[in-house]
This record gives structure tokens, sequence and C-alpha cells, in this order.
């Protein structure tokens, strides 16, 4: 959880498993993009750090953030060892936020339980346009870089747990 101190992109290098020989998808909102852009550079550039080949890695485009899910569904099927799901939904006058909120949450998680893929959640559901700039590359860090360690660290426990 993110905090007023807390800059998302620290961690520590040393405890993030090899990469190097995985695939990795990313699904990317185009809804709000200046934030999703944001989130997809956070990471890309983490995933390539952390020597996943530029080939390794497939994107997707999708409307908006509940579109998410579809794409999430389509990319398990691209041979890839893990998903990342970029999306920016901001507070807006109308519940139509709590609807999409509450629907690619519960996709993901069911994409979760009915596939063998892992897919990240690194969707921001921000108040404020401002709170989505301070995640997605601003004060506090990138939630994008958070998603891609989050990523590397599944599809290790995937193949550790499949060997």
């Amino acid at each position: 959880m993110a905090t007023a101190n807390k800059n998302l992109s620290h961690y520590d290098k040393n405890t993030i498993p090899n990469a190097k020989d995985f695939r990795f998808g990313i699904v990317v909102s185009e809804w709000n993009d200046t934030i999703t852009e944001g989130l997809y550079e956070g990471a890309y550039q983490t995933l390539t750090d952390h020597d996943v080949a530029p080939s390794n890695i497939i994107r997707f485009d999708v409307p908006g953030s509940f579109e998410l899910i579809y794409g999430s569904k389509k990319m398990q099927q691209q041979q890839v060892d893990a998903v990342i799901a970029i999306g920016s939904v901001i507070q807006g006058e109308t519940k139509h936020f709590d609807f999409v909120c509450e629907a690619v949450s519960q996709g993901i998680k069911d994409l979760n339980i009915q596939v063998d893929i892992p897919v990240i959640f690194c969707v921001l559901t921000d108040n404020t346009l401002q709170q989505a700039i301070d995640r997605s590359g601003g004060k506090h860090g990138n939630k994008g870089t958070e998603a891609a360690i989050a990523a590397i660290k599944m599809a290790a426990l995937r193949k550790n747990c499949n060997s």
C-alpha cells in the first residue's frame, strides 16, 4: 500500500529472481493514457533492467480499464509467464468509478483463479488526477515498477511450482 512517504520504485534488486528467460505480457488501457503510459514505461524499464529481452515483452492496448480483463485473458494465450494489466480510473461525479473498479478487480481476480498464468493488477484507482500522476512516475515513484517486480516474482513462483 502506498503511503505519503513511500516511493513505489524503491526495492532491493538482490531479492528479485532471475527474469532472463521469462516472457511477459503487458496490457495497457488507452484511457487516461498520460498515466497509463507512465505506468507502462515503469514496468517495461524494470523488466529490461532485470534482463528480460525486449522481444520477450508483448504489449496489447485496450480502450479502457474495463477491457483489461478481456485483453489479459487473450494475453494469457500468448505463451507468457505473467501478465501485467495497466489502467487508471479516476473518481468522477458518478458511480461509474465504483462499477469499473469493482468489475476490473473482480475480473482480474477471476483470471488468476481460472488460468495458471498470473495477472498482476496495476490499475490505479485514484480520487484525483494528481494522485495518479504521483503514482505513475511522480513523487511516489511508479506503480508500474512495483507491478513488474510482482510479475517477475509470480513468474518465478509459477515456474518453481510447475517444475
